[in-house]
């Protein structure tokens, strides 16, 4: 039972937060069951507005006994909004060659890219996709048409970690980044994944970031260029950190978020043994990390969610439940109030 309250805790509180100033979520993948049942559950806790792209004829074919009367159907077909949409798509896309036919048959075909171009016009605030598509497919159009945030070196990906019972972090809740999408994040990367984080970290918790660069070294202890990556990271992030953000390298894990072990390991370091932000040197690590933790700690993981992208679109895991869904559109709807 505390797991559940500890894990229901963090969504519950996301859930209040959306709803204080409610957002318009495009879902795009409206030929999947788990986007109405999502939607149902998003309608009836009025968390988010909803856009589903498609036809009437095609939405009704496929939403099965799902509730989504409250949401809004837009068909690309017969919006009185696609021209204006096709001629920005073309003029965003034209040093690449696009030409009117190309942009309208995109927008008419794939619904993604009609969703992205809906953010883009401001005439929704974010977006949610993935659970049919693979990531590049859902962040494509985001980078084609939203491109990155200003002040953004790129865009990366992190997993909200609630662990249960568990007084490190944020009474158990961490972000692991980058989790999902860059590979091998050189220091200047692996600095602005960092501060991207830091950033996710209080939009979405409320609470201050305590931000560890993390490798297999602490403070010295070993020798090597995977090391000396992460410390130069660690002084490009400091040089570009907003005042006052706690971020320190280069840890060992242990040393990182255990008390008494950063203590001994690295003593007068304001980071050291209170970390709730954990950067990791590459996505393998990441990965492995987040699944670990996942799986042997019985933690909930939340994501992969994008930072660093100019509007909040998020990918969902193509296995994620409808329950994934309806979470990552809460989670979608906070970010969106953080950028208005």
């Amino acid at each position: 039972m505390e797991r559940s309250l500890s894990i229901m805790g963090f969504i519950d509180e996301i859930k209040a937060k959306a709803k204080t100033n409610k957002k318009t979520i495009v879902l795009p993948e409206t030929e999947d069951i788990r986007t109405y049942e999502a939607a149902e559950a998003v309608l009836r806790e009025g968390t988010a507005n909803l856009i589903l792209v498609g036809s009437e004829e095609e939405i009704a074919k496929n939403k099965g006994s799902f509730d989504i009367s409250g949401a809004t159907i837009v068909d690309p077909a017969t919006n009185e909004k696609t021209d204006a949409y096709i001629a920005k798509l073309v003029e965003l896309r034209q040093k690449k060659g696009m030409t009117e036919e190309q942009a309208r048959e995109l927008l008419l075909t794939n619904y993604l890219y009609y969703g992205v171009m809906m953010v883009k016009m401001k005439d929704a605030d974010g977006m949610v996709s993935g659970a049919c598509h693979s990531t590049a497919d859902t962040l494509r159009p985001c980078l084609q048409i939203l491109k990155t945030k200003p002040g953004t070196k790129l865009v990366s990906a992190f997993f909200v970690m609630v662990v249960p019972d568990c007084d490190m972090g944020a009474d158990g809740t961490f972000i692991f980044a980058d989790s999902g999408l860059e590979q091998n994040p050189d220091p200047e990367k692996l600095a602005a994944i960092a501060l991207s984080s830091a950033e996710s970290f209080r939009t979405l918790t409320g609470k201050e970031p305590v931000v560890a660069m993390l490798t297999h070294s602490t403070k010295g202890s070993a020798q090597h260029p995977d090391v000396d990556k992460v410390l130069e990271a660690t002084r490009i992030a400091k040089e570009n950190a907003p005042e006052g953000l706690l971020l320190d390298g280069e840890f060992q894990l242990d040393a990182a978020i255990v008390p008494e072990i950063g203590a001994s390991k690295a003593p007068g370091s304001p980071v050291a043994g209170k970390a709730n932000v954990l950067v990791f040197p590459d996505l393998d690590a990441g990965n492995i990390g987040y699944k670990l933790v996942q799986r042997l700690a019985k933690a909930e993981a939340y994501g992969p969610l994008t930072q660093g992208i100019a509007a909040p679109v998020n990918d969902l895991s193509r296995g994620c439940s409808a329950q994934d869904i309806e979470g990552v559109v809460a989670i979608t709807a906070v970010q969106c109030m953080a950028e208005s």
